[in-house]
């Protein structure tokens, strides 16, 4: 059998019984929800087909033996697009060596929990157990399914659904964290402890959050005419993120009070072009500016950028590294002290304390995680005097900026440029045909290859190993451990276009942007953070030319339970704008030290991150005199609302519709969950109408419709 033929209008088409020995002949593997290529799942009459030759998969509902619909639908929502006359779903494509481009290939939490049994939980009254699934029990007189939960010394809790939001994963430095007894009032320590920890961080925000408003800021003019001449100079439109992003700043900064702006946005998403504008906006109202890097690389990018689109307008940019001589180092301060450099660009170097400015207005940091705590603690003082923009390309978690809301405003740039494509992740085993192929197939376009090598001591025998494989292509090797001038070289060249295969170490992960080189080869990838993937990753496919990532091991057998982690988040994540997601799965991994300081880890590690996040929020609200929400929802009836295992088969859709219904606070949002459940499930097997005429009554009787 070579492919399967639907097509409505003349009734062709297997039936019920037949298409899964037909879908199972061509290859496709059964799961219990369609997300990627070559899989298909069955609900009852409903019957979901993501083939290899398609774009989006779609879904058939039978009745009886016909065929009653057929639609396209989306495989992160689950939720159909548009109808289908007829389709041919060929064979199942070879996933040995797959290549991921889809975009987010996993469903939205509303779709399926990402709760799976065995992982880790925190419950705001018992402390850290293990998530066991739901189970059907009938407790007090109700008869439904309850969430079970398991403890220290066999101890076991059956939370009514209804407390799910109680419920939270546990992300921390451990990954096997000791579970917490149901009887020996550890858990009630922790917590009190905790909680007495972020109600002193909270007093600390807040008072931060008070200076900000009490401090006077220099209040910019309104937009000049050379400000609207730069910004049209830009050769393509801004995102909507973008422009939404740049309008806050501009608000920010044209108020009295000082600005604090952290700027989230994935690679490559044009975080560069709003910092430009804004420092533009301060020149033009005779304030000088700073831009911090963490590397010498990024900063020689930026100084680029910035003096090709202000020199023309009378402006004098200037960059402060190691590239540059002691001589020209001292220069460049003098003529900063003397007002006569507008804008500076550097690494750590500009934190030293012979650096003096004239008159700074504004400071941009890109990367504040990366600084050591000695700079950490110089850019704080700088902070004091000026307008900042904090820049992440790997964003802090939600959950933590709403805890230290008032402290800091966020803009967010969640949408790509139009011109920009996916890159496409390949994962595998190192071998040298694959890493042949990947290379010519690069130099056959006119392009470049980074080849990503993290071991300065062997990076000479790795560039001598490719050059054996390509002996008429230019190949050199960059390290950080380099001498400035012979680095500086090597980049240039590169730059250039006279070096076409650069074997490096992690120095190009932020912010270089090469749009001729579109290829990328991580060795041991098994052996690098998601986030720095993520990084690297972004310094390809930064144009309309579509970016190849490949990611290659030594061999399964040598990697670690972490690093399986790892290369397997990557699988789930290699899509546009998941840095977010990278981000929290990096948490995950190793633990939220990182992102909150140390002081704080520790606490982070007793009760989990979300936890704490949810503490600290709820203390800064608390002082900050607002109102803490209360987590209560709509009062069903557990035994209402009780779905059967055979009319959704996953325990993890079953939980994802209860905590849905439980938040439902209308008429139409109940219309629309009930529709979306019909058309996901089937209309016939089972009757979701009961559930949701119930809903209506409650809803009624609490006077929310």
């Amino acid at each position: 059998m070579k492919q399967l033929d639907i097509d409505l209008s003349t009734q062709t088409y297997p039936k019920y019984n037949d298409i899964v020995d037909n879908l199972v002949t061509l290859g496709y593997t059964r799961v219990s929800m369609v997300l990627e290529p070559n899989e298909f799942s069955c609900r009852g009459d409903v019957v979901d087909i993501f083939a290899s030759n398609h774009s989006h998969p779609i879904r058939i509902e039978y009745f009886d033996t016909e065929i009653e619909r057929m639609e396209s639908f989306n495989p992160n929502s689950q939720r159909t697009i548009s109808s289908v006359e007829s389709t041919t779903i060929q064979k199942a494509k070879n996933i040995k060596d797959r290549m991921w481009l889809m975009e987010a290939p996993e469903a939205d939490e509303k779709v399926i929990s990402s709760y799976q049994e065995g992982d880790y939980i925190v419950h705001e009254n018992y402390g850290v157990g293990i998530f066991a699934g739901l189970v059907r029990l009938t407790l007090k007189g109700q008869e439904g399914e309850y969430i079970h939960l398991k403890y220290k010394d066999k101890d076991q809790v059956y939370v009514p659904l209804d407390q799910f939001r109680r419920l939270h994963k546990y992300s921390g430095h451990q990954s096997e964290p000791p579970l917490n007894g149901l009887h020996d009032g550890a858990w009630k320590k922790t917590k009190k402890k905790v909680k007495k920890a972020t109600e002193k961080e909270a007093e600390q925000i807040f008072m931060l959050y008070k200076i900000r408003l009490m401090k006077p800021g220099f209040k910019y003019a309104e937009d000049s005419v050379k400000q609207i001449e730069l910004e049209s100079d830009f050769p393509h439109e801004l995102t909507r993120d973008q422009k939404k992003s740049l309008g806050e700043i501009k608000s920010d900064m044209e108020h009295t009070k000082p600005m604090d702006r952290l700027l989230c946005g994935d690679v490559g998403y044009g975080k560069t072009e709003v910092l430009l504008r804004a420092a533009f906006k301060a020149v033009e109202n005779k304030k000088q500016v700073a831009v911090l890097v963490p590397t010498t690389i990024l900063a020689e990018q930026h100084y680029k950028n910035f003096e090709k689109r202000f020199t023309k307008f009378g402006y004098k940019v200037d960059v402060l590294s190691r590239f540059k001589t002691k001589k020209q180092q001292k220069e460049s301060l003098e003529q900063l002290r003397l007002n006569n450099v507008d804008v500076i660009i550097g690494t750590h170097r500009l934190l030293q304390k012979d650096v003096k400015f004239a008159d700074l207005g504004l400071l941009v940091v890109d990367e504040e995680q990366r600084f050591g705590v000695s700079h950490k603690e110089r850019i704080k003082q700088m902070k004091e005097l000026v307008d900042v923009i904090s820049v992440s390309a790997t964003p802090i978690p939600r959950t933590l900026y709403m805890a230290l809301s008032g402290a800091k405003d966020l803009s967010v740039i969640e949408t790509p440029p139009k011109q920009k494509k996916p890159v496409v992740t390949h994962i595998s085993e190192w071998a040298e045909d694959k890493v042949k192929k990947a290379i010519k197939e690069e130099l056959k376009r006119k392009g470049q290859v980074f080849y990503i090598f993290n071991n300065v001591q062997n990076i000479h025998r790795k560039t001598a190993q490719l050059k054996k494989m390509f002996p008429k292509v230019s190949i050199e090797f960059a390290h950080g451990q380099m001498k400035e001038k012979e680095l500086q070289d090597i980049m240039m060249r590169f730059f250039d276009m006279k070096i076409k295969i650069l074997v490096c170490t992690t120095i190009i992960e932020n912010g270089l942007d090469i749009t001729s080189a579109n290829t990328i080869i991580i060795d041991e990838a098994n052996k690098f953070g998601l986030s720095q993937i993520h990084q690297l990753r972004g310094r390809v496919g930064r144009t309309d030319i579509q970016g190849h990532c490949y990611l290659f091991f030594a061999t399964a057998k040598a990697l670690t339970d972490k690093a399986q982690q790892r290369l397997q988040a990557i699988r789930e994540y290699a899509s546009l704008g998941s840095g977010y997601k990278l981000a929290m799965k990096d948490l995950e991994i190793r633990g939220a030290g990182e992102l909150i300081g140390t002081q704080q880890s520790g606490q982070v590690s007793q009760v989990g991150f979300e936890l704490y996040c949810k503490m600290l929020e709820d203390a800064v609200k608390i002082v900050k005199g607002e109102k803490v929400e209360d987590d209560s929802v709509l009062p069903l009836d557990i035994s209402k609302i009780s779905i059967p295992e055979d009319v959704i088969e996953d325990p993890r859709e079953r939980f994802a519709l209860y905590t849905r219904l439980y938040q439902i606070s209308s008429n139409k949002e109940c219309d629309d969950l009930h529709q979306e459940v019909c058309d996901r499930y089937g209309k016939h097997k089972w009757k979701f109408d009961n559930v949701f005429r119930y809903v209506k009554s409650v809803l009624v009787s609490h006077q929310l419709t």
